[in-house]
C-alpha cells in the first residue's frame, strides 16, 4: 500500500525490491487455483445463485446471450395487482421488490463465493508465502476465518461491486436502454468494457484500497519486530482519511493500475459470457444430460442385478431350509 506522491512509481520500486523475479516467487499454488477458478467459472457461479433465487422467490433470471439483443422490457413482470391512470404497464410492487431484492443478493452471493476461492491466495501474494504463513501460526482463527483470509469483507466488497457490475447493471442497461438499431457483439463488447472502467472500477478501487489498508493494519512493523492483530475496519478507514484525506481510498494511480488490471479479462467478461459462452452451451448440455442418462442406466442395471441377487439368496435359502425340514422328516 502506497500514499502521498508519485504513487506509481512507489508500486514499482516496492515490487521489484527483493529483485526482479520477486513477483513470481510469492505465487504459490493457491494462486493458480484461484486464477484458473475465477476466470473460469466466474460467470457459472452468478448463474447458479442467480437460478437459485429466481427459482426460490417466483422472479425472472437476468436478461442473458441472445436475450440482450431483444427489443427492451422495462415492465417485464407478470402477475397484477394495480395498474395505473397514464396507460402504462401494470406493475407488481411485490413482485418488483423481490426482482430488486434477487439482483442484489445474486452478485453478493457470487462476489463472496469468489472471494472464499480467491482471498487467501491474494493476501499470500500481498505479504509473502513465508511472511503468511508465520502470521496464521500467531494468530487463533478458527477453521472458517483461516480459509477466507485476512480482510475478507473488503474483498468480498470489492468482488461484489464487480460481479453486480458485470452480470447486472451491464446487461440490464444494455438491453434496455442501450439503442436497439445499434445492438450487436462489437457494441456489447465496448459497453461491457467502459461499465468495468468507468463504473465497477471506479467504485471498486476504493475497496481494494481498504484491503490493502487492512492488511497493512493486521500486520506491523516496528523497530524489527512484527506484532499481528484482528482488523479494525472503522479504525483503517478512520486513520486513512485522517492521513490522505479521500486520497486513502482513491486517487487516478491506484484507479489506472486497477484498470490494467482487471479489465483485459472482466472488462470483455459480459461479450464473453453473452456472446461466446452460450455457443458452446447446448453442445455442453446435451453432454451432461447423455451422461446423466447413461449414469441413471448404469444405477438401474445395478440395481436389477442386486434384486436378482437377493431373490437368488432367497431361492437357496428356501432350497436349504426344505432339504433340512425332509432330513429331519426322515430320521426316526
Amino acid at each position: 500500500q502506497v500514499s502521498g506522491q508519485n504513487q506509481l512509481a512507489q508500486a514499482c520500486r516496492l515490487t521489484v525490491q527483493d529483485g526482479w523475479m520477486a513477483p513470481y516467487r510469492v505465487v504459490g499454488p493457491a494462486s493458480i487455483t484461484a486464477w484458473f477458478l475465477q476466470y473460469s467459472v466466474m460467470g457459472f457461479v452468478f448463474q447458479m445463485c442467480d437460478e437459485a433465487l429466481s427459482s426460490s422467490l417466483g422472479v425472472t433470471r437476468m436478461p442473458y446471450g441472445p436475450q440482450l439483443m431483444e427489443a427492451p422490457q422495462h415492465t417485464p413482470h407478470h402477475h397484477i395487482h394495480h395498474t395505473n391512470n397514464n396507460n402504462e404497464a401494470p406493475v407488481d410492487p411485490s413482485l418488483t421488490a423481490k426482482t430488486h431484492f434477487k439482483n442484489i443478493m445474486a452478485p453478493v452471493l457470487a462476489g463472496s463465493i469468489e472471494s472464499v476461492v480467491a482471498n487467501r491466495a491474494e493476501v499470500q501474494r500481498y505479504y509473502g508465502r513465508q511472511s503468511f504463513a508465520v502470521m496464521e501460526s500467531r494468530l487463533t482463527w478458527n477453521a472458517l476465518r483461516k480459509a477466507c483470509g485476512p480482510a475478507f469483507g473488503a474483498n468480498a466488497s470489492r468482488n461484489c461491486i464487480m460481479s453486480a457490475t458485470s452480470f447486472v447493471y451491464t446487461p440490464t442497461l444494455y438491453r434496455n436502454w442501450f439503442p436497439q438499431e445499434s445492438k450487436n457483439p462489437t457494441s456489447l463488447f465496448w459497453f461491457g468494457l467502459g461499465m468495468n472502467v468507468f463504473v465497477g472500477n471506479t467504485v471498486a478501487i476504493t475497496q481494494q484500497a481498504l484491503w490493502g489498508r487492512a492488511l497493512d493494519h493486521a500486520m506491523v512493523t516496528n523497530g524489527g519486530v512484527t506484532t499481528y492483530r484482528d482488523i479494525n475496519y472503522r479504525q483503517v478507514i478512520q486513520e486513512g482519511l485522517k492521513k490522505e484525506g479521500v486520497a486513502a481510498f482513491y486517487t487516478l494511480p491506484k484507479w489506472s493500475t486497477r484498470v490494467l488490471m482487471n479489465a483485459p479479462v472482466q472488462g470483455t467478461l459480459p461479450w464473453f459470457y453473452n456472446e461466446i459462452l452460450p455457443i458452446a452451451e447446448p453442445a455442453l448440455l446435451d453432454w451432461v444430460r447423455a451422461v446423466y442418462v447413461a449414469a441413471g442406466q448404469a444405477a438401474d442395471l445395478e440395481v436389477e442385478a442386486v434384486q436378482q441377487s437377493i431373490e437368488q439368496i432367497k431361492e437357496m435359502d428356501q432350497t436349504v431350509m426344505t432339504s433340512l425340514v425332509t432330513t429331519a422328516e426322515e430320521k426316526p
